[in-house]
């Protein structure tokens, strides 16, 4: 059995299990290999590695942890989670099974763009859902916001007044858009075209956006929040409080509502936040934070039991 098996071998799975490797502890990490940020060319605002590579960063993550004879790591799919405190079950594909008296969860958000030809595509390369992570390196274009509820088209005015010289709204059809959102946008000069959009063409700096009838919007960039799903039904299956936003419930110590089971990254927020935080920095400093209090709580397991004994 082992301390603690990890799912998923991003940023935050990857820190959990270095710190919980280097206090001695058993640790498997099983990883599916399909990060979210895999389209980008580069990760931002994580000091000492900004425009690194996705695959770069995790390549010398993986690197680091095959230092410690604690770690194992494993490319493979999990199937199944089950189980409760001291006795999880964690099913891979092929059939094995391990065991484990902890877990964190780790398997991220996955994107979900609206199903528009050319889109889904061009996500992460030329059509960007975070400004953090990728406005700065719009600075000065032409940008177009696509979405058309409020919190999709907001993102217009923070684009416009950050980085945008010249910024535009396409909700794809008609919107319920409240008049004090439109005035706002009108105020900022910022139009919003409800047409609907073909197709998506071109990339970074010559982006075609193409709309029924034939006419072709030219934007050099595109910001899209798209819709998320949970990476993995795992939290679910064990119970865990999933949040109206679908992701799970984590308290200041990065547990969730099962004992036992710690959530790391984007999957995850406290429920007084209105959102995931999807940075890699932060998505990095959950897994250490998850960790530390499990090895806590498996330490002090320890102290609990000698006195029974």
């Amino acid at each position: 059995m082992f301390d603690v098996v990890v799912i998923g071998g991003g940023a935050a799975g990857l820190s959990a299990a270095q710190v919980l490797g280097r206090q001695r502890r058993s640790v498997l990490v099983v990883d599916g290999g399909e990060p979210r940020n895999a389209p980008s060319d580069g990760v931002h605002m994580f000091l000492s590695r900004d425009g690194f590579p996705p695959a770069d960063l995790l390549a010398a993550g993986r690197e680091e942890l095959a230092g410690y004879e604690t770690v194992r790591l494993e490319q493979t799919r999990v199937v199944a989670v089950s189980g409760a405190l001291d006795d999880f079950r964690v099913e891979l594909a092929g059939g094995r099974v391990e065991r484990a008296r902890r877990l964190v969860l780790a398997t991220g958000q996955v994107d979900e763009p609206w199903q528009i030809p050319g889109l889904p595509e061009r996500f992460g390369r030329s059509v960007f859902h975070c400004p953090f992570c990728h406005g700065y390196e719009t600075s000065g274009r032409t940008l177009a916001v696509l979405g058309r509820d409020v919190p999709q088209v907001m993102l217009g005015l923070y684009v416009a007044d950050r980085f945008g010289k010249d910024v535009v709204v396409l909700t794809d059809g008609p919107h319920e858009l409240p008049p004090e959102v439109l005035a706002r946008l009108d105020q900022a000069g910022i139009p919003v075209r409800t047409e609907r959009v073909e197709r998506v063409s071109g990339e970074l700096g010559a982006v075609g956006i193409h709309f029924e009838g034939g006419e072709v919007v030219r934007r050099e960039a595109v910001f899209h929040r798209a819709p998320t799903r949970q990476g993995a039904p795992f939290a679910a299956d064990l119970g865990c409080e999933i949040l109206p936003d679908g992701c799970v419930r984590v308290d200041e110590f990065q547990a969730t509502t099962v004992a036992g089971v710690s959530a790391a990254g984007d999957m995850a927020r406290l429920a007084v936040l209105p959102d995931a935080l999807t940075l890699v920095s932060q998505a990095a400093a959950d897994g250490v934070r998850a960790a530390v209090w499990l090895e806590q709580g498996l330490f002090r397991a320890g102290l609990a039991a000698a006195e029974q004994a």
